[in-house]
């Protein structure tokens, strides 16, 4: 909940600066409980949210680690934004290729280093104090590349029935790419991993929400599996959106089907159960025809 780049912060969340003492702290705690609970016309999600704020900075031992951990110490102790390393793994792995939210990454990276300003050292490009400070747009690209790396990860650990390629170019502009295509005995599935930053709601096959904004994710989803099936001569099954679990209130939401296609919107942590089961209305591949479509993949997919 407070480890995404699109998170508000224990403090923001318990209303107080930083820098106020603990017995402050505790009376803003007790207040935004009266405020938010439920009985007294609060919203539910952000009692819990006020409750796990608490958890984490309602005592000096749990403060000092969550400040070290999120840029609020003097030092920081935290590297969950940065590209974990490689760990060896002797297990079975499925098949992958491309670079799972790698263009999201140097796109940020980028962007941090100009909105920092020319001449300006920018020594660690994911030190969370730095990043609680950029704008959204730069917060949303780093949030969408770690959950896109998520995505990646659950996907190598299904095995080696399973083929993904990440980063697929689907026209001219690289905004335009499919997060990632999966091929499983279960279906070809499109896929698209998000992280809007909050709760979302759903409306005529669309994903709904203050955190969405204007953006229509599944039109768009869509749109890319249609200029990928053209360019390989295959068929998907259905598209899939992988969101953080705190936003969504059910592990699984069917979207029904959405211009012909099966839509689902999952918590991470259902993802590899979904791909294992199938997405409902799905047509399982197997045989010669799994071998032929993996194929037509690999020859024509491009990488953005």
């Amino acid at each position: 909940m407070f480890d995404s780049p699109l998170s508000a912060s224990a403090y923001e969340v318990l209303g107080v600066d930083p820098a106020v003492d603990h017995e402050e702290l505790r009376r803003a705690y007790r207040l935004r409980l009266r405020q938010t609970h439920p009985d007294t016309g609060g919203d539910a999600a952000v009692f819990i949210q006020v409750q796990y704020a608490w958890e984490l900075v309602g005592t000096p031992e749990g403060r000092a680690a969550y400040d070290r951990g999120h840029g609020f110490a003097a030092e920081s102790e935290w590297s969950g934004w940065r590209v974990q390393t490689t760990r060896p793994d002797t297990r079975p792995r499925a098949r992958s290729y491309g670079q799972p939210g790698g263009w999201r990454r140097e796109r940020y990276l980028t962007l941090i280093r100009e909105w920092a300003g020319i001449g300006a050292e920018v020594p660690d490009p994911y030190d969370p104090a730095l990043v609680r400070q950029a704008p959204r747009e730069l917060r949303r690209l780093l949030a969408d590349a770690l959950a896109e790396e998520a995505t990646a990860r659950t996907v190598a650990d299904l095995g080696m029935g399973f083929t993904v390629w990440h980063d697929v170019a689907t026209g001219a502009d690289p905004e335009d790419k499919l997060d990632h295509v999966v091929l499983s005995p279960s279906g070809l599935y499109g896929v698209m991993s998000e992280d809007f930053g909050g709760v979302v709601g759903f409306r005529r096959g669309e994903i709904t929400g203050p955190s969405v904004g204007v953006r229509a994710p599944v039109t768009a989803l869509l749109g890319r599996m249609r200029a990928t099936a053209r360019a390989a001569r295959v068929r998907f099954g259905g598209a899939i959106v992988v969101l953080p679990d705190d936003d969504l209130v059910q592990a699984v939401t069917p979207m029904g089907t959405v211009r012909g296609i099966p839509v689902v919107v999952v918590r991470r942590s259902a993802l590899a159960m979904v791909l294992r089961q199938g997405v409902p209305g799905v047509r399982a591949i197997g045989g010669n025809e799994l071998f032929d479509v993996r194929t037509r993949l690999q020859q024509t997919v491009r990488f953005v």
